[in-house]
């Protein structure tokens, strides 16, 4: 046992190449893990492998897992292999999940059934014979590849080094496996839809959305085989699998090629095959046929309108590789340099950038805010109108109903543009609120963001306050100038006045009467909003992360309803303070003594107007009114998409072009949510999925095909259609007629 706890320690020690790599704080840890930690073993809490790996990490979780396919996966997580996940190896595997070859190790614990950091042959038979991919391709245990790692005898123990290269060669072992068990009459070629069949089954995780749906058109394009197109030479095959193995390669190919043209070139210079040819031959391991099929897929992409250029002769820009490669961006270790990257900017962001930036956003939040208050702003007037209606009348008011009747009636008395009475302060006003309540809320989420990209809520929570804070000094002078403009229809027989005779009315300190309340109402309606919005437009994204106009626009909408109706006695209060009261109403002396009077004179309900007319009718302005400011803000960062070197504000993140152009950040795909998961345990989802894609070691995780399960669940890797990878294979009546 003593020799597992060392092996367990020196496997999960992780030596950070610099401090982005830390894990996370050991008390931090501490409350996590008794939080799920239920058992208690010589005085010390533990929790079995499967809770750790179902109850905390929230992976293989329902009533009809593969028994077996648990056990495997839990026995990955329990590192000391003696079924209790103390602390310390919860902080271990932390720590482990970090490290710069996670997957690697991570895989190691798979096959290292006894915890001694040794693999054995049988260990390695049981684990290969487990995936789901060997019911369709059996490997042969009897070859020369276990005979060369194994020895003869099948007595030979692989240690994590020698198991890292090995694994890798069992990839192409496995293929080239594949390949000839199709090869049946031994006559060195396949079919082009046996061809698509294992590419599709072993190596899916390395194919685009466009690669998979247009292999035959590729294969097609490259016209190495004048005789017939539809045979799959052992050549072809190794070039196609080397050609997706080896695209960093290419890329770096690539950018020598574009060094000779200028030391300082552009990311969209577009180099040609021949151009490319010649700085190939610099690289041993890439072949004039692996070029050939590189350009056939660059030629495909132009004809079916997917690159941005057009062209008469075929050439390939770095954007080209981007298009070919995405899925390999969704890897873990991907996601943990995009997430340091980031950091690495945002620590260097220069003071003139961060200005810039402000700017920018100030700017946007302007336009959004004048276009969600021109959208709603008749709602606003009816609700403006309802607050301030009192229990009683006085001569020359009209009494409304309900919020229809009130504006049925200022289109009767009014015209259409009495609905806009009082526009244009609001639009003066509304455009710079907007864009500090925005600016202000990018801006501390940004100071308050982990460096895992992550936030806490009580975080978000802080940072909606400061920005409902932040608006009031400015805006409250506009919102009294424009509520005083809305009321002024009320009374026929009163003169209407203009903006400015407000402004000279009410003086300087006039402005900001109100003030304290406008603070009450905006602080907590800033405080619910922005939390909300963001947990709500991240639940309503697609399976890809995406975020449509339409789940923008609805999670603003569902985001106001808690924070107006919440928030709207705060509202009837700043109202009734702001107002001139007229002769017979009831005057107040700041806001502890409206909410005292209201409440003697009206009762409680006044500061919901029943719950139907001023709350509905606050709730049903506020909720489309951030609705399409929130969508338009989001729409005009990802249209002008400005790159400032920091961190990119929510909603910015474009989507990819073409067919892929739902593969977002990687990250929002495959980390995780729970904010118990901290730290490394924030990739572990993509972790997992990654030794499953990455290596081929996907299993079985139901026991049957049911309700809870896809059809094809048990043969391909949960991670392909979590990158929206197609995974059906094209019948034979709908293959091109060369494949027939």
């Amino acid at each position: 046992m003593r020799m597992m706890k060392v092996h367990a320690k020196e496997i999960a020690t992780v030596t950070p190449p610099h401090d982005d790599h830390a894990g996370s704080d050991r008390t931090e840890l501490r409350t996590i893990f008794d939080k799920y930690a239920h058992h208690i073993y010589q005085n010390e809490n533990y929790m079995t492998p499967h809770e750790f790996l179902q109850d905390y990490l929230c992976y293989l979780k329902g009533d009809n897992i593969e028994t077996k396919t648990l056990d495997i996966l839990s026995s990955l997580v329990d590192l000391n292999k003696d079924q209790k996940i103390t602390f310390t190896e919860f902080q271990q595997f932390e720590s482990l999940l970090l490290a710069s070859d996670s997957l690697y190790r991570l895989a190691f614990q798979l096959f290292d059934k006894t915890g001694q950091g040794l693999i054995t042959f049988e260990s390695f038979q049981d684990i290969i014979t487990s995936t789901a991919f060997y019911k369709k391709f059996p490997f042969n245990f009897d070859s020369e590849f276990i005979t060369l790692h194994f020895g003869a005898k099948r007595q030979r123990q692989i240690n994590y080094k020698d198991f890292t290269q090995i694994l890798l060669d069992f990839i192409d072992e496995q293929t080239i496996q594949a390949f000839k068990t199709m090869d049946k009459s031994n006559q060195g070629y396949i079919t082009l839809k046996n061809f698509d069949y294992i590419l599709k089954e072993l190596r899916q995780y390395q194919l685009t959305d466009f690669i998979t749906e247009h292999l035959y058109d590729i294969v097609k394009i490259t016209n190495y085989n004048l005789d017939n197109s539809t045979h799959i030479t052992f050549p072809y095959f190794m070039a196609f699998l080397q050609l997706l193995n080896n695209l960093e390669l290419m890329k770096k190919i690539y950018l020598q090629a574009c060094l000779k043209h200028s030391a300082h070139f552009k990311q969209q210079i577009a180099i040609s095959k021949q151009e490319f040819l010649n700085e190939a031959q610099h690289f041993p391991r890439t072949t004039p046929l692996q070029c050939d099929i590189l350009f056939s897929i660059i030629q495909l992409l132009y004809q079916q309108g997917v690159g941005d250029l057009k062209k008469d002769k075929v050439e390939i820009t770095l954007k080209d590789f981007d298009l070919i490669s995405q899925n390999e961006r969704q890897m873990p270790y991907r996601i943990k340099t995009q997430i340091i990257d980031e950091q690495y900017q945002i620590e260097r962001q220069g003071i003139g950038m961060k200005v810039l930036e402000s700017g920018y956003r100030f700017a946007l939040g302007s336009i959004a805010g004048a276009v969600g208050a021109t959208a709603v702003y008749p709602i606003d007037l009816v609700k403006t109108r309802m607050q301030n209606q009192r229990s009683g009348s006085i001569v020359g008011e009209r009494m409304y109903r309900s919020s229809l009747d009130c504006f049925k009636k200022v289109v009767r008395h009014e015209g259409v543009f009495g609905l806009y009475r009082g526009l244009v302060p609001q639009l003066v006003g509304v455009a710079p609120e907007k864009a500090i309540k925005l600016t202000m809320n990018d801006f501390i989420r940004d100071r308050l963001t982990e460096k895992d990209g992550t936030i806490p809520v009580w975080c978000e929570v802080v940072a909606g306050g400061c920005a409902g804070a932040s608006q009031v000094t400015f805006t409250n002078p506009l919102e009294i100038v424009k509520i005083r403009l809305q009321v002024a229809g009320e009374i026929q027989t009163a003169p209407r006045p203009s903006a400015i005779q407000v402004v000279r009315e009410l003086g300087f300190l006039g402005l900001y009467k109100g003030a304290k309340a406008c603070f009450l109402r905006d602080i907590p309606f800033s405080a619910i909003y922005f939390p909300v919005y963001a947990h709500t437009k991240k639940s309503m994204a697609n399976e890809h992360g995406y975020n449509d106009p339409k789940s923008l626009f609805l999670s603003g909408l569902l985001a106001g309803i808690p924070a107006a109706g919440l928030c709207t006695p705060a509202d009837v209060i700043k109202t009734r303070l702001q107002v001139v009261a007229r002769k017979g109403q009831t005057a107040y002396l700041g806001v502890t003594d409206a909410a005292i009077k209201i409440f003697r004179e009206e009762g409680w309900t006044a500061f919901w107007k029943g719950r139907r007319y001023c709350s509905g009718a606050r709730m049903f302005r506020s909720s489309p009114q951030f609705g399409f400011t929130l969508l338009t803000y989001e729409l005009l960062q990802r249209f002008l998409n400005v790159d400032f070197h920091g961190r990119k504000p929510q909603g910015s993140q474009t989507a990819g072009a073409g067919r892929d152009k739902q593969q977002t950040m990687s990250r929002t795909i495959l980390s995780s949510t729970n904010p118990d998961h901290v730290g490394g345990f924030h990739l572990a989802l993509a972790t997992f999925e990654g030794i499953e894609a990455r290596f081929g070691l996907a299993f079985p995780k139901y026991k049957t095909s049911s309700m809870n399960e896809p059809a094809h669940s048990t043969q391909t890797p949960q991670l392909t259609s979590l990158l929206g990878i197609s995974t059906t294979t094209r019948p034979a009546t709908l293959l091109p007629k060369h494949n027939q």
